[in-house]
């Protein structure tokens, strides 16, 4: 019987944390990468004033046993949201856009007519901004399976997870999200201490396309200008439209168990981001910071809203923005915590816990089903690694 090698765990030169912590979050890491349906896996803890840090990576980045390492950049999917979030919330202060306009304001028709038909009535144009951004519109996720019952097509979840390499354009994903699925509520009344939220791709995708048009600008543009370029954010890009701005590293790959899957295509459709954990800790230390905004004040935005998510993991949703609550019993030292920030279907995350004041981004670039719930669980560990 062959023996399986344990993975290559190799802690960042510089950390800046005391050899207890050191050790309990390698062995962290390390027993993350040593289960048999995972590739490899690295994460990343900073405090909010930076004086403390750690980061780490292990197993192979190729089929050729290459090691990880700690800035190795990965596909970072639905963190992208912080992104897309800031973007919006940064027009919003410019005046390019108000987060109550109805998006009929700013997409043309082919784009909003009859985009959200609910028993007979269309209520596209009940649908604001801020209702995208919180994923209380109703629209359906272009994500999911088809609820046509013409359509026996798996969902795009189901192809990622069987590793199909698929592209589609934005026109293909209004398509899909007017024809062959079915809105599962009417546009919230966000006057409501409550609402009503589902998780919807199909929201932040006409997110995209809103503040490009608001500010004249292709997405990978914006993005360098207000955000990438701005904090120094040299490896992070947008697949096949912009480039690091700095020579990076081969990316991991997304893999199915312990096989690496080509997913190119995929991934330039997804309008999802290539980054680092250095670069992600950067950014999100700035966001809550309120640094990436005119008005610091404009990050708690983000949290201005706490509705339970229908279809995901329990947690609740703000604007762009996840919480979720670690209970005491895994929690560090024994107490709960709160995790701000976002997460992505192919394990990926990028949290702050204000009751300790860190921040947590890491991968485990994996397109299972499981990799969805992975990161809450993860990130429990490496907070209790952290503080106890």
């Amino acid at each position: 019987m062959a023996t399986v090698q344990p993975p290559t765990t190799i802690p960042s030169p510089d950390n800046r944390v005391d050899p207890d912590v050191d050790g309990r979050l390698t062995a962290v890491l390390h027993r993350i990468a040593a289960r048999r349906d995972i590739h490899h896996a690295m994460f990343a803890v900073v405090t909010g004033d930076g004086t403390r840090r750690w980061s780490g990576a292990a197993g192979p980045v190729d089929t050729d046993g290459t090691p990880m390492q700690p800035d190795t950049p990965f596909f970072i999917a639905s963190v992208t949201k912080r992104f897309i979030a800031t973007l919006v919330l940064q027009s919003s202060e410019r005046g390019e856009l108000g987060l109550d306009d109805p998006i009929v304001d700013h997409l043309p028709p082919d784009v909003t007519a009859g985009l959200h038909v609910l028993k007979g009535v269309d209520h596209t144009p009940a649908i604001t901004i801020r209702h995208l951004l919180s994923h209380t519109s109703g629209l359906p996720d272009y994500f999911d399976k088809p609820t046509s019952k013409k359509s026996k097509k798996p969902s795009l979840f189901r192809q990622l997870a069987d590793g199909d390499d698929l592209a589609w354009s934005f026109d293909d994903m209004v398509r899909m999200a007017r024809e062959e699925h079915t809105p599962h509520f009417p546009p919230q009344d966000l006057t409501a201490r409550r609402q009503r939220a589902r998780y919807s791709d199909t929201g932040f995708q006409l997110l995209i396309a809103i503040a490009e048009r608001a500010a004249g600008q292709p997405f990978a543009s914006l993005l360098t200008e207000r955000i990438l370029t701005p904090l120094g954010l040299d490896h992070t890009w947008l697949h096949g439209r912009s480039q690091p701005a700095a020579p990076t590293a081969t990316p991991a790959p997304i893999c199915r168990r312990d096989r690496p899957l080509a997913l190119p295509r995929l991934i330039e459709s997804s309008n999802d981001l290539f980054s680092t954990t250095g670069d992600l800790l950067a950014f999100h230390r700035a966001l809550i910071a309120g640094e990436v905004f005119e008005q610091p004040t404009t990050t708690a935005l983000l949290t201005e809203r706490s509705n339970l998510l229908r279809n995901m993991i329990p947690n609740r949703y703000g604007l762009g923005t996840w919480t979720f609550r670690v209970n005491r019993l895994i929690g560090p030292g024994r107490r709960p915590a709160t995790l701000v920030g976002h997460a992505g279907v192919t394990g990926t995350w990028l949290f702050h816990c204000p009751e300790l004041d860190v921040h947590l981004a890491g991968t485990i670039d994996q397109s299972t089903f499981s990799a969805r719930s992975a990161p809450f669980r993860i990130m429990a560990r490496i907070l209790r690694a952290w503080n106890d």
